[in-house]
């Protein structure tokens, strides 16, 4: 049966041409572990401009990849490399189908293709982003991103708000949340005490308060009841040299301040190969660490790289 559902993501974008080419990639026996959430049409259309060849069928017999198939509006309005309301709702509706399936326990683990922020709140569905979505629709009181890649792991306290607001955001509170949810995760992995850096939010963690005094008042005292519950936890440290640290095996894993102090990193040393992994939802999900690439997208250029990666750690989450 299925353990791993994939999502398509807009249709407008590259992730169709990168779930065929990712799925190619598998062996059968790999492939009989997954379902496919999206529409044939798109799928066929893919398949042969990547000349993937694969089939999808709804039952997933005679080496066929498992479709689920999802109808949703404005279908007529997508383009190729286009922001559309039409795109916008088919990712959107794939989602939900597979937010369904996960909380019934139909399939163990979500693999997301990248969607459209624009595109999907065209459509009227006004989030920010996959990690947002998902907190709505399992209606989870809270959630986090995490990048991973070989060398390098990090965890955001703020994800899709804007810099002023991250520094709202960064409060004792969520702070302590964050090390916890990472910190569960990686045991969850296998890692039996995982060793993890907090970065602070200022030019060289604040200087003793000269820079700022988010580090005393705020980093700090997470970071130490953090300590003080069990886990392994140290910061705050000054950003432009923990993830250097902690890429060179220092550490398992950075939390992060906001977005882009995380995200920069792992893109410089791990750009298309990084899986992004949300945690604290009552479903497990990962996803390519991309956009929807509109510029090359139905071009056959876009690389799988990272969706083989985000499926791997799916399977290293299901236990396959």
């Amino acid at each position: 049966m299925p353990q791993i559902a994939i999502t398509i993501g807009d249709p407008s974008g590259i992730g169709p041409e990168i779930v065929c080419r990712a799925l190619a990639k598998l062996s059968p026996t790999e492939r009989e572990a997954i379902l496919v959430i999206g529409r044939e049409a798109i799928l066929a259309r893919a398949n042969g401009l990547v000349r993937a060849g694969l089939h999808f069928s709804s039952h997933g017999l005679n080496n066929t990849v498992r479709l689920v198939e999802v109808d949703t509006p404005k279908l007529d309005t997508i383009r190729d490399g286009e922001i559309s309301a039409g795109g916008g709702h088919a990712a959107y509706g794939y989602v939900v189908q597979a937010v369904e399936l996960a909380l019934s326990g139909d399939v163990r683990v979500l693999v997301t293709a990248p969607l459209n922020k624009a595109a999907m709140h065209l459509a009227g569905h006004k989030y920010d982003g996959h990690t947002g979505l998902l907190q709505h629709l399992t209606k989870a009181p809270s959630s986090f991103m995490l990048l991973a890649s070989e060398q390098l792991a990090t965890i955001q306290v703020s994800t899709h708000v804007s810099l002023a607001e991250a520094i709202k955001q960064c409060r004792r509170e969520r702070i302590l949340e964050t090390i916890h949810a990472g910190n569960t995760h990686f045991r969850d992995l296998g890692v039996n005490r995982p060793r993890i850096a907090v970065a602070g939010l200022n030019p060289h963690s604040g200087e003793s308060g000269i820079f700022g005094r988010e580090e005393i008042e705020q980093i700090e005292p997470a970071v130490a009841q953090a300590r003080a519950e069990g886990v392994d936890v140290s910061g705050p440290y000054s950003a432009d040299t923990i993830f250097y640290r902690a890429a060179n095996g220092e550490f398992d894993l950075v939390v992060a301040q906001y977005h882009d102090q995380g995200i920069t990193p792992i893109k410089l040393i791990a750009f298309d190969q990084a899986v992004n992994v949300s945690l604290g939802l009552p479903i497990q999900r990962t996803s390519v660490d991309h956009g929807t690439a509109f510029d090359i997208a139905w071009k056959g250029h876009a690389h799988h790289s990272s969706m083989l990666a985000a499926i791997a750690y799916a399977r290293r989450i299901a236990a396959l």
